[in-house]
């Protein structure tokens, strides 16, 4: 019989239950002991939710109250001297590192958020010394493997894999030139230590992810995973190994893992089903393939026919030795598709979240093994029909303006020097402008005066003028503070991508299709049906409002074509290329309308674009660059050399030739958590405007001016002082407002010093 298997769950509950908790506990109005409870209550519900739907293989030490890479490098205590001098209660470690923390006496920065993979998760990067000394701290796997056995479920722990572990991590500022794979021998006792706890503890199996598998890896890297599991392969009492990749093609590095002493391994087979016989010939004869077909990353209804055959030709080689899995995680998907009872139902019927995938893995599992599953596919197949005639996938206007797309839409009337000289002569900014990424603290109030204008308890005109006086107040605080181009500040927007999407047609939206995005940060993807098209403008009311009330240049803020479609649910039926394109001749129509409502500082946001690059280098990588350039371009060429474009990236590896071609007047870059002196060294050629981000906004700790100045004097000794602006990392919506005035104004203070 073929077994089913989930490579790991949500763990943020299906109302939100652990943001709010946790955000409690941060709060100091919830105990350590409440925030513990909340989470052993969502592990359970998520144990028994697999339980019920017939998976046989469930996942455990797939929860985390933060991140669970940060998770294990607590757990092999990678903990930077900075944090551990504290003696903080782990859980609170863990935060530290997280968020950062500054309280009583206590006083740290957050360590290095970046991109999980080419997904909108965000993992915190482990930071390794030479100094750093693996061992045990606790045995969190453990006792959630207990913990699940107690209620009578058998779960297959995960971990994420030794040569992953290092190879995803970084060298901190005084080992920079440690390369961490070279601690996996250190590391390894302990990965054996672990291990042979869970054995005793029962645990027959365990899923160790090494995703870095559908990377580009150096020979280190690769020689790694020879070295680390001969290594664990040679010690006593320890479960049987399933190696798990996902996201990308492992082909290139198949000859790493060729032979390795495991039980089986897991490929996914939704992004790459081309690797399919490679995979059955590296399993051989004694080991298990877990095929993953059914999408952990996007929400539309598996193809049960698809799936099935190739589920089939898996079985033909290697009998019951197969299982049928989810492609990653659901960790990246919504919880359940239950909860949503305001989306059209004949649209609804063509997703499934998280809940609802694992009946289509228990579906497809029984179909293979020969189990009577008819109606299951007949009803499916009737979906999947219904989605591909549907008259809503298809707008010929929108098809036809597409086509009419050529070299001249993609490119500005004047080259930068002398847009530069019209801006100069335009805006008049003095040396270092100071600006913000674009939003500002969604407060309370906001968001109980969004409520009530959606559910109609006030009216337009009521909520317009609540607004007005939110901007008033942005716009009065930043004449405090003495920033340069100003912001409205977005209290009318409720997510940067969402805003937009409920404004074009061709999106549907969700009540509670939450997703993990960092810690307690999660969104809501829009979800794209159809061709994407503008009906009327979406943000010009509020720019020129804004602009009305100030002499000051106000930045109109658009959120990008790239960074829209990466973060909504897109559609699998066309091209990412295409509705990106579609998505651009909307935004473009933007930009126009707001420079023609006397807005002269627009920022396209695209923080998303590098999150898009295919995970190898090659041709793949070239044809989206290529396409994902041309709809930046195609945003924001139309204007006049004296409005000024901005773009902003964060939470990424940036490459300054990665941005270069999107010939924007200013770029934006998290930098608050770079330590490499390479990473300067990269921008110091940058051609036109930048500025590096001199605060975390996703922590509350308020920098002292001291520190401001001293990475301002880090980016002149490598950038010259024209070119540089000065801002924070990100938008500043999740803050608080007294953390907010304090940030800036220290910032503002420092440019002052050197403006003098």
């Amino acid at each position: 019989m073929v077994l089913s298997s989930v490579l790991g769950f949500p763990r943020i509950g299906a109302n939100r239950e652990l943001k709010k908790i946790t955000e409690s506990y941060w709060g100091q109005k919830a105990s350590v002991d409440e925030l513990f409870k909340v989470g052993k209550e969502l592990r359970e519900i998520n144990w028994k939710k697999q339980k019920d739907a017939g998976v046989d293989i469930i996942p455990s030490n797939d929860f985390s109250f933060y991140d669970h890479i940060l998770d294990h490098s607590q757990l092999f205590n990678v903990i930077p001297e900075r944090y551990a001098k504290y003696n903080l209660a782990p859980i609170d470690t863990v935060f530290a590192m997280g968020r950062g923390l500054q309280r009583d006496n206590v006083d740290v920065p957050a360590l290095e958020m970046v991109k999980w993979f080419d997904s909108n998760y965000h993992y915190v990067r482990p930071t390794f010394t030479n100094a750093t000394e693996f061992k045990l701290n606790g045995q969190k796997p453990v006792d959630e493997y207990l913990e699940a056995k107690a209620l009578g479920i058998e779960t297959r722990p995960v971990l994420i894999g030794p040569v992953s572990f290092l190879a995803l991590g970084k060298a901190d500022t005084d080992s920079l030139d440690l390369e961490p794979i070279t601690l996996l021998e250190k590391l390894l006792p302990v990965y054996t230590e672990i291990l042979q706890k869970l054995h005793a503890a029962g645990a027959k199996t365990v899923q160790i992810d090494e995703p870095v598998l559908v990377l580009d890896l150096n020979e280190k890297v690769q020689a790694a995973f020879k070295t680390a599991y001969d290594y664990l392969a040679k010690q006593k009492d320890i479960p049987e190994i399933t190696i798990a990749t996902y996201f990308g093609d492992v082909r290139p590095n198949l000859k790493a893992i060729e032979g390795l002493p495991v039980a089986g391994f897991h490929f996914d087979f939704v992004r790459v089903p081309e690797q399919l016989e490679d995979a059955i010939k590296l399993v051989g004869d004694d080991k298990t393939l877990s095929v993953g077909v059914i999408n952990g990353r996007n929400i539309w209804k598996t193809d049960f026919a698809k799936a099935i055959k190739v589920v089939e030709q898996a079985k033909e080689k290697l009998g019951d030795r197969v299982v049928v899995a989810t492609s990653s995680s659901l960790l990246h998907t919504p919880v359940d598709l239950a909860n949503e009872h305001k989306l059209d139902p004949s649209i609804k019927d063509w997703f499934a979240f998280a809940t609802q995938k694992l009946g289509e893995v228990v579906t497809v599992a029984k179909a293979v093994s020969g189990a009577d599953v008819k109606a299951d596919l007949e009803a499916n197949a009737a979906s999947i029909k219904a989605r591909a005639e549907s008259p809503i996938t298809f707008n010929k206007e929108v098809r036809d303006r597409q086509a009419q797309i050529n070299e001249e839409w993609k490119n500005r009337k004047s080259a930068f020097p002398q847009r530069l000289e019209a801006q100069k002569k335009h805006l008049n900014l003095p040396l270092f402008p100071s600006t913000t990424i674009g939003s500002f603290p969604q407060t309370k109030d906001i968001r109980i005066n969004r409520n009530k204008f959606t559910k109609g308890e006030i009216t337009a005109e009521e909520y317009e003028k609540f607004i007005e006086k939110e901007i008033q107040d942005v716009v009065k605080f930043q004449d405090e503070v003495g920033l340069d181009v100003y912001v409205h500040g977005e209290p009318e927007r409720n997510d940067m991508v969402q805003y937009f999407g409920e404004r074009l047609n061709g999106y549907v939206f969700t009540q509670n299709g939450w997703v993990q995005s960092y810690g307690s940060r999660y969104v809501r993807p829009p979800i794209i049906v159809g061709d994407i098209s503008r009906a009327r403008p979406m943000s010009v009311k509020e720019s020129q409002y804004a602009q009305s009330i100030t002499k000051k240049p106000m930045k109109g803020m658009l959120t990008g074509p790239v960074t829209c479609l990466r973060w909504s649910f897109p559609r699998d039926d066309i091209s990412d290329k295409d509705q990106s394109e579609q998505l651009a001749l909307a935004l473009r129509d933007e930009v126009l309308d707001l420079e023609k409502a006397g807005v002269y500082v627009i920022q396209v946001d695209e923080p998303a674009i590098r999150e898009g690059f295919p995970l190898r280098d090659g041709p793949a990588r070239d044809d989206y660059l290529k396409w994902a350039v041309d709809s930046f371009r195609i945003s924001t060429a139309g204007v006049e050399d004296s409005t000024q474009i901005h773009s902003h990236f964060c939470y990424s590896d940036f490459n300054p030739s990665t941005i270069v071609s999107l010939d924007a007047d200013v770029v934006s870059i998290e930098f608050s958590k770079k330590n490499e002196p390479q990473y300067l060294k990269d921008f110091a050629s940058y051609p036109n405007q930048i500025g590096l981000g001199l605060f975390d906004i996703h922590s509350p700790r308020v920098p002292p001016q001291e520190e401001f100045e001293q990475r301002i004097e880090e980016i002149l000794k490598f950038i010259p002082k024209e070119k540089v602006w000065i801002n924070p990392d990100c938008g500043m919506k999740t803050r608080k407002w007294e953390e907010t005035k304090k940030q800036l104004t220290n910032m503002v203070k420092a440019i002052e010093k050197f403006r003098n």
